[in-house]
């Protein structure tokens, strides 16, 4: 089984080398952007030629988005994969963000095309940094549990791993419904220019969604369809 490791914090980010790190000896081919694309959505590239820097076998730099290294990778450089993962992104990818996500962007590619698909992403709460090997090791046991389910065709898996001070538990895995409610609207105003203000950690957070379960402590698992 061929995975495709994908995210949109550039192909030098740590979190891609925790998801490495978490699916073993599973064999890989690593598509990812040439520099970092956060926030970017489901852009892609058509009136441009897209750069292919092949670092290696199995590692391959594009200059391009999330949503064209899926394309490529699955069109041109394995057309055999059996699953795309997306992340690990630094940052929760929660409820309407999913919209934003150049992360999840990556795994709805892959959807469209009928492939089996997860974006991962790590909540940093209050922009703290993260430990990326304790999020590795919350990564391999969702990996497990979700590489055991079938997905129907045209849908995805959205993961979302929670901040944990060093001394707490490991999360439960909850399998619950992304929140609709927005992200903080909120500006600050100088002269002619508009600086966004909105705090993540204070978007609201309705009981049982994926917001509410990644903010409460636990690993939030959404089923995401096309």
């Amino acid at each position: 089984m061929t995975l495709i490791l994908t995210n949109d914090d550039g192909i030098d980010a740590p979190g891609i080398q925790a998801l490495l790190n978490a699916v073993g000896d599973r064999k890989t081919v690593m598509v990812a952007p040439r520099e970092g694309l956060s926030g970017c959505g489901h852009q892609v590239m058509t009136d441009r030629p897209i750069h292919v820097d092949r670092r290696s076998a199995t590692e391959y730099a594009i200059g391009g988005t999330p949503a064209d290294c899926t394309r490529i990778a699955l069109s041109c450089l394995c057309p055999d994969a059996a699953w795309v993962l997306s992340g690990i992104n630094n940052g929760g990818n929660l409820g309407i963000d999913v919209y934003l996500s150049g992360t999840v962007a990556a795994v709805r590619e892959a959807a469209i095309h009928g492939i089996p698909a997860v974006a991962i992403s790590q909540y940093r709460k209050g922009g703290r940094l993260v430990e990326w090997e304790r999020t590795t090791q919350l990564a391999i046991a969702v990996l497990q549990e979700l590489f055991a389910r079938p997905l129907e065709p045209g849908t995805f898996w959205n993961v979302n791993l929670p901040f944990l001070e060093p001394n707490e538990p490991d999360p439960t895995i909850v399998f619950c419904q992304p929140s609709t409610q927005p992200l903080p609207v909120k500006y600050r105003i100088e002269d002619e220019y508009y600086y966004y203000e909105g705090v993540y950690g204070l978007r609201e957070r309705t009981p049982g969604t994926d917001v509410d379960v990644c903010f409460s402590g636990n690993i939030a698992v959404t089923l995401l369809g096309l």
